[in-house]
Formats: structure tokens, sequence, C-alpha cells
């Protein structure tokens, strides 16, 4: 290890470096400034600019430098991908650092997965920091894998990698003062405190914030993200597969208040990853929709680093960690060279290093049981014909609530096809409970067949969309057979599918692979008519009732706005 004495002997030009980058244009974060110089890298970190002794020269002749990207909130698990294949997917983009919310793989195995999750991260060449679950399960009205009290989370507060209390989604819990969760509040004082709380205004917003949740990454119009920031909080905004909100919020980003903003993807699917990119996609939108390129570049540095207090990243200054990237157009902010602690490890948009090692973890699979499903488990008999949809916003992850007549048969209930509403079920996956929760959705347009996964947030439980209860059950069956996964089925015949085998969200295959595994079922899905660009990532939300306004789970319907169950028939 490295002594600070010897750091301070070779800044002070007295020896060495092992790494001096010449030549280069330094987007200084700190004063908006853009200053040609060469940066000395000792031992992983900056140790000062100018003219260094140094064992390797790298002339990036001309190009500029800018610290390694930080994506501030984000759910590795929803790219399906390991931590290792994550890193080889986004290192290559300009991103260095990311702070995770397991979430999702909590939801299914609790603390077991939580460590899962920060062992993968072990040797990586990605900083991973850790923000500990808040909220599972996220509510009471669905079956989740594991419960974590702050009883369970507060050990884990220990950790080195564990910097905080991740989005705390149950506002109402918050404001309502719920013990359990201002137990959590009280475990996590001193750390950083994420939020999560869509629409949240006036009074409610105040009590939310007076807890000490300082960010939020759920804004979705410039009027919300005006009210949180002038009422303290740090907007994340959030450009993920789904929910797209930088067209929306960057408008509202000024040289007065950008400092209060950093970037985040939340949930990336490896299309976008491959096709987009990531935090670099939003430096590129936001420049090219009119933001100053400085502001959008600390955005996705300096912001991030100084909300989470990382002291030593998000900056190109001595004693700072040697994550830095070249690019060569400040318009067009296309990643050249990626170096994570003074190492090349990216190139033109390759990986520069041998493949990672697979991630491992005793227990992560085999974590899909469901009882056995009855023929008729789908049935939904019905003396009224008015029942309540959920209806998709498309490129939001909110969902509207509307009441619609479906067709009745003695006294059944079946999908609309031709009005675009199909049946819903959610299936519970963990303890083999046989809870199923059924009702109506309206905006994929299958005319045919069925499409399911395993991934729904937050619990995870199966979520399955068709237009016929048979090929709705073989969704069902074909995901337990593959112990996880997605999969499209027309006329009982599984048509493409992909495992996730690690707790029913992630593969073991590489971001490629998973990636031509998507396409085969987008096509699939997009041959029975779906007009969603990635149904499973919209259908992966219909779950989550922290979100507005109509959602569903294993255990019903639920009016999000009410925070309650409500009866699926009628207009009550």
């Amino acid at each position: 290890m490295i002594s600070l004495k010897e750091r301070i002997r070779i800044a002070s030009g007295d020896g060495t470096a092992d790494l001096l980058i010449k030549n280069g244009r330094v987007v200084d974060v700190f004063s908006g400034q853009i200053e040609k110089k060469d940066v000395a890298i000792f031992g992983g970190v900056i140790v000062g600019f100018g003219d260094y002794q140094a064992k390797e020269t790298i002339d990036v002749k001309g190009d500029f430098l800018c610290p390694g990207l930080i994506d501030g909130h984000v759910h590795i698990e929803s790219s399906m991908l390991t931590v290792p294949e994550f890193a080889r997917a986004v290192l290559p983009n300009g991103t260095t650092s990311v702070v995770i919310d397991p979430h999702e793989i909590a939801n299914v195995l609790g603390r077991e997965g939580i460590r899962f999750m920060a062992e993968s991260a072990r040797n990586v060449p990605l900083n991973v920091f850790l923000m500990l679950p808040s909220c599972v399960p996220a509510t009471h009205m669905e079956t989740s894998g594991a419960v974590l009290k702050a009883t369970d989370l507060k050990p884990l507060l220990q950790e080195p990698w564990a910097i905080g209390l991740a989005e705390m989604m149950n506002f109402p819990g918050v404001i309502f003062g719920d013990p359990e969760v201002l137990r959590k509040i009280e475990m996590a004082k001193g750390k950083r405190m994420d939020g999560h709380a869509p629409m949240l205004s006036g009074k409610g917003l105040y009590a939310y914030l007076i807890a000490g949740i300082r960010s939020d990454h759920e804004c979705t119009t410039a009027k919300e993200a005006k009210e949180k920031l002038k009422n303290g909080m740090w907007i994340m905004i959030r450009e993920g597969t789904t929910a797209r909100n930088l067209r929306d919020l960057i408008p509202f980003v000024t040289p007065k208040n950008s400092r209060r903003f950093l970037f985040v993807t939340d949930d990336r699917h490896p299309k976008e990853l491959i096709e987009e990119g990531h935090i670099d996609s939003m430096v590129r939108q936001a420049i090219r929709w009119g933001l100053d390129p400085i502001l959008a570049i600390q955005m996705a540095t300096l912001n991030s680093a100084e909300y989470f207090r990382l002291d030593d990243l998000g900056a190109i200054a001595p004693g700072y960690r040697a994550d830095i990237v070249t690019f060569d157009h400040l318009g067009r902010f296309q990643i050249k060279k990626v170096f994570k602690d003074g190492k090349l490890v990216a190139e033109s948009g390759r990986i520069l290093l041998p493949p990672l090692r697979k991630a491992k973890g005793p227990g992560v699979k085999g974590s899909v049981r469901i009882k056995p499903l009855k023929k008729d488990v789908f049935l939904l008999r019905s003396d009224q014909s008015l029942a309540k949809i959920i209806q998709l916003i498309p490129g939001q992850i909110v969902t509207k609530k509307v009441t619609k007549k479906i067709p009745l048969k003695d006294g059944v209930a079946y999908p609309d096809i031709k009005g675009d509403i199909l049946k819903i079920a959610v299936v519970e996956r963990h303890k083999a409970t046989g809870n199923v929760g059924i009702g109506f959705v309206r905006g994929f347009g299958l005319k045919k067949g069925a499409i399911g996964s395993s991934v729904a947030h937050d619990s995870h439980n199966l979520v399955i969309v068709g237009t016929n209860d048979q090929d709705m059950i073989k969704a069902s069956e074909t995901i337990q057979a593959m112990k996880g996964g997605l999969t499209v089925v027309l006329d009982g015949k599984a048509l493409a599918s992909l495992p996730l085998p690690i707790a029913g969200l992630m593969s073991d295959a590489s971001v490629d692979q998973v990636n031509l595994r998507l396409e085969a079922l987008h096509r699939a899905a997009k041959n029975l008519g779906c007009k969603i660009p990635d149904p499973f990532m919209a259908l992966s939300f219909l779950s989550l009732p922290v979100i507005p306004e109509l959602k569903i789970t294993d255990k019903g319907l639920v009016d999000v706005n009410q925070f309650k169950f409500v009866p699926l028939f009628g207009e009550e």
C-alpha cells in the first residue's frame, strides 16, 4: 500500500509518477473552465498537473478530459446483468462509479441478496456503492420474499460499501409516523437518505423532508421539480428504459440551480445500454436540448459525488481518484478513452479487460416457487361489466385509472382484445401461497398469446399479461421451469424466453447474449400485436403499489392514491 508520504513526495515532483496523460483539455468542474494541461497519476490517484516524470505517457492530442461519470441511482438487477457484466457494459461509456440500490434482490433474498451484490462488486473495475434498501417489502399490499427491519439493516451500515439509506418509497409511512419506518430513518442518521415521492407536495412534502430525506428521482414535470428543489431536495433526473424524464426537466436547469441536479438511470435494459449508452447518453441529450456542456458534465460527475459525500470522486484534481474519460468534442460528447484508477480500461467503445469473474453466491438460484396452477386459476366471475382498468402511459411508470365495460358471458369476464383491454395476473412466487391477483390493463396491444416475467417491482412475483387464460398459465409454468425469466407464449408454446436464474432477476450470461434474447422476445411480442417497444420493462412496473394511480399485486388491485385495495368491478 502506498503511503501518504510517498504520494506527497511524487506530487512535489520528487520521483516518478505511474502515468502522465499529456495534452489534454481538462474540464475543471469546480471553476467551470477548460484548461490545457498534463495530468500526473500515481497509485491510482491524481497527484498534479504539468511537467512530471512518468513510467508511461499517453498523449491524448488535444482531447477533452473530464472525471469518470457517476450514476447516482441504479438498480443493477433491472439490467438483468450481474455486477461484473454490468461493469463491462457501462465502462466503455465512461461510467466509473455507480450508487446502487439492491432493492430488487433484497425483496427476494433479504440480507443475503444485498451481500451478494456487494460481494459481486469485489475486484471489479467499477466503484460500486450501496444504499441499503429502505422498503422491503415496499408495502403491506404484496407478498415479498423477505422482510428487512431496522434491526436487520443496522449491522450492514457498518460495511464500507454501505453509504446510506436508499429511496424511501413508503412516503405515507414517513408522513404518518409508522414506527418501523421512523426506526430506519433514525438508524441512518448521519448518512444520506434518498427519496421516492412522486407528486408529493405541500405539507405532505414538508413532513417527508423533515425526516432528513434529501433527494428525489420521481419528478416528471418542471413544476414538481421546482417545488422540491426550493424546499432543499437534490433532483435526480432520470432517464431509464421506460421512465424518461430528461427532456421535461432539462429546461428547468439553469446556471443558478444546476449544482443541485444529478443524472440517474434507475432502470435500464441491455438494449439501451448497448445502443444509447449510459450516463454519457444523458449528457449528450442534455447538451442537444440546450444545456451548457460544462453544467451537464458537472451533473454527471461532481454533483453526484458531493451529494453522496464521495470526497475523492467527481473531479480531476490532486488527491482525487484517477477516474478519467476523454472525448473529442464538447457538443458530441462521444467517449474515447476510459481510465479507472489510472489504468486504461476501455477505448473507442471496447472494454480492454479480460472477462471478469462470474458472480457467485449461495442460495441465489432456485427462488421461484409457485403453487401448481389449476386450469381456472385466472377465471374472473362477475355480474358487473364495469371494471377498473390499468391504463399505461407511454414513457412513464405511472398509470391512469379508467373504468370501462368488459365483455361478460355466463357470468365470466373476458378481455376486450379489440379494445386493447387485456387480462393481467400477478402470481405469488416466494412461498407458494397460491395468491393470485387478477385485473385488466390497456396499452399493450396484444391480439393473441401472452407475455410474462418474474421481474415485477418490487416484490418480483410473476406478472402475466394475456389475451387468454391458457397462454397465461403456460407463461407462468415456463417461467417456473426456467427458475425465473421472461417469456412470450402463443397457443401453449413458448416462442421466446430469457432465463433469469439468479433470484429470478438476473442472467449469468453476457450483456450481448442477454440483449439477443431480449430482441427475440421483443420480436415475438410484436408479432402478437404488442405496440410497446419494451413491453417487459413496462410490465415490470405494473405491480409496484407505490407509483400512482392503479397497480396490481398478488393480493389484489391497488388504488395507490388511496393506498388501499379496491374491487376490480364497479365504480367504487
